[in-house]
């Protein structure tokens, strides 16, 4: 039986876009897997590169509310940053949820290198997470 997860972010722009994308990857065969975000912002172009260096394509991946997949019985809920933690609304399912805060790599400052650097150790770090998690 397929497994249904939900990557929960801040804005659904980079960290729950990037997940998403590597927990297909590597979880796909088995889940469902979906992101959003307590708001909405739009996929960053940065995080679509950033994957796009590792061989996965997220540029046909949106950026949506949380509030679409109310209705969605989750067997997991991975919250990936504190906000979203705190403003995680509350799901009628007996959801396993579980919480890693990633940093922000669209708050990274710097030249386009040191901000694309920042994407990627990121990324890595989501990537080691995503492969290593349990479904």
């Amino acid at each position: 039986m397929r497994k249904n997860i939900l990557v929960l972010c801040t804005g659904n722009s980079c960290r729950s876009q990037i997940a998403e994308g590597y927990l297909r990857y590597f979880h796909g065969e088995k889940a469902n897997i979906f992101s959003a975000g307590v708001e909405t912002h739009g996929v960053n172009p940065r995080a679509i590169a950033t994957m796009k260096e590792d061989g996965i394509d997220i540029s046909a991946q949106t950026s949506s509310h949380v509030d679409e997949y109310l209705s969605i019985p989750f067997d997991f809920i991975l919250t990936v940053c504190d906000h979203a933690s705190e403003r995680c609304p509350i799901f009628p399912s007996k959801a396993k949820r579980i919480h890693h805060n990633f940093s922000d790599p669209a708050k990274a400052t710097g030249n386009e290198e040191e901000i694309m650097a920042e994407f990627r150790r990121v990324r890595e770090e989501i990537k080691t997470f995503c492969k290593m998690l349990e479904i």
